[in-house]
């Protein structure tokens, strides 16, 4: 790999007799981690029917390291949401961000959706997490993995965060700033980002970071925490940008929490003025452990004043537009999914409780994605499908996993059938994978065709 003479120069001056050693990482293969989704299996259930060796990776409850021939990306288990591929050294910021099950929580910064459905999974279905991302395009992907992983209680936005700051005053117990950044840390991984480096770029992500972190900070109550990460080694945006933040916000104390074994502290002596504690803050090394650059700080904020007056988002008047939904329901689910019924098109969504007002904020989703209302009929979604489990449906159709079944029905085919008329909830091993719909002996196939696999 050719690495920026720069970045090089400017890492032998930082790191000095750890030099050498930093250098000799990037010729070595990186971790390969993912982690285990406990919104849908437990770690010991998934351990049992894993397809592939993995090893437990110190610093997650949830995520493993795994051989860079296991491919389980390639697996039916990966379109049932079982785990999330995920960077092993990313993985350390939900952990410190730490959210309670009943919290308002927010991700900022949030696409792909690692690290929001990881803090997800922490919720356990409970509470109201917000997963922002300003691009567009990316909006969309998180958005999918947010509907993989078979979360409830998700609203996706796609906005900056000064327009996220004026809806949501003081409202989040939990605040996830996973900031843009020179990328340092991931050139192992992303040869794209080591093109894109240089210094000036590095200054520029320090002034964006110090404006994301101005904004999240207007949304956090008081007593709340606030987890600051980049993927680079860069102190301007790093220890420099926390030192910035916390000189100009005295109500915010860096918090002294736990380190993991290989973690290292944050350097005061690598940046002009920096705060006191800055040493609580927590570098991760791709040659002190085995995962990729990061950078991670853990803030509390200690006081501000509560936001009294709040609107609510408003969930649809008119039930009767809901008669062929409650059919379907009544029909197929053991269960049948209910809340604050909202309409986007035709689109059928659940409100996640103490959501505010959607009112002019570019929405990717509002919630839990139910189905279609269509004309005098009722489609479920997939996002539906992956959030259920076997036992909520009345009508289930298993297939087994590396079986020519479950490949012809991720290839987006239909299957010979016999059974009750109706919607069917197919699952792979018993974990739910999508719908199908049983008709005169055949299992029409409503898998999504932007998800379907075309090399199988």
């Amino acid at each position: 790999m050719q690495l920026p003479q720069d970045f090089l120069a400017k890492m032998n001056k930082l790191l000095q007799s750890e030099y050498e050693a930093f250098a000799r990482s990037y010729e070595e293969e990186r971790a390969h981690g993912l982690r285990v989704n406990t919104l849908k299996t437990s770690v010991e259930q998934f351990l049992k029917v894993a397809p592939f060796g993995m090893r437990r990776i110190p610093w997650a409850e949830e995520g493993f390291y795994y051989g860079k021939e296991d491919r389980p990306g390639k697996h039916p288990y990966h379109e049932a949401g079982l785990y999330y591929i995920q960077e092993p050294s990313a993985m350390a910021v939900g952990e410190l961000l730490d959210p309670q099950p009943g919290d308002t929580v927010l991700d900022l910064c949030a696409a792909p959706g690692g690290k929001s459905t990881h803090l997800a999974a922490k919720m356990k279905g409970a509470g109201l997490l917000i997963a922002n991302e300003p691009h567009p395009a990316r909006a969309k992907i998180l958005s999918q993995n947010v509907e993989r992983m078979g979360i409830r209680n998700a609203v996706v936005t796609n906005e900056m965060p000064d327009r996220l700051a004026a809806r949501f005053p003081v409202f989040f117990d939990r605040i996830l700033v996973d900031a843009p950044c020179s990328g340092e840390g991931m050139f192992r991984k992303d040869p794209d980002a080591c093109a894109e480096w240089s210094l000036s770029h590095v200054n520029m992500c320090a002034a964006r970071q110090d404006e994301i972190l101005l904004q999240a900070a207007k949304m956090l109550k008081p007593g709340g925490r606030l987890v600051y990460s980049t993927c680079t080694f860069s102190p301007e945006e790093n220890e420099g940008a926390i030192s910035r933040f916390v000189e100009s916000h005295p109500e915010f104390v860096i918090e002294d929490v736990r380190a993991y074994e290989g973690f290292d502290r944050g350097r005061a002596d690598w940046v002009d003025d920096p705060v006191e504690k800055i040493g609580n803050t927590f570098r991760l090394w791709p040659h002190r452990l085995q995962g990729e650059g990061h950078y991670i700080a853990v803030l509390r904020k200690t006081d501000g004043q509560e936001q009294a007056k709040r609107t609510f988002a408003k969930p649809m008047g008119d039930r009767k537009a809901l008669k062929d939904y409650f059919a379907f329901a009544e029909e197929t689910l053991m269960d049948i999914p209910s809340g604050d019924f909202t309409v986007f098109g035709e689109q059928l969504y659940i409100l996640p409780p103490g959501m505010l007002t959607l009112d002019q904020l570019k929405v990717v989703r509002p919630g839990w994605h139910i189905g279609t209302l269509k004309k005098n009929r009722f489609e479920p979604s997939h996002a539906l499908a992956l959030s259920l489990n076997g036992e909520q449906a009345r009508k289930r159709w298993n297939l087994l996993r590396e079986t020519a079944e479950i490949a012809a029905y991720l290839r987006g085919e239909s299957l010979p059938a016999t059974g009750p008329k109706g919607w069917h909830l197919v699952e792979v091993d018993g974990f739910p994978i999508g719908w199908g719909k049983l008709a005169d002996g055949t299992l029409k196939n409503h898998f999504p065709k932007g998800l379907r696999w075309t090399n199988i």
